[in-house]
């Protein structure tokens, strides 16, 4: 299972909310992982109230 919090901490560069999507969805095409997690909310000053919807769209 792929946990949020696990690519945040394993990706400290990321500096947005729309740069975590990007690097969901490369992680998401390079790994077998079939499950995805939100575990916490991303920090980031441009997170969206929909948020979880972009993130699920965005590893499916």
């Amino acid at each position: 299972m792929l946990l949020i919090s696990e690519i945040m901490i394993g990706n400290p560069q990321i500096d947005s909310f729309e740069e975590l999507v990007v690097v969901l969805k490369t992680i998401s095409k390079a790994s077998d992982e079939r499950f995805f997690r939100m575990d916490v909310k991303p920090d980031y000053a441009d997170v969206p109230d929909n948020w979880e919807d972009r993130l699920e769209a965005a590893f499916y």
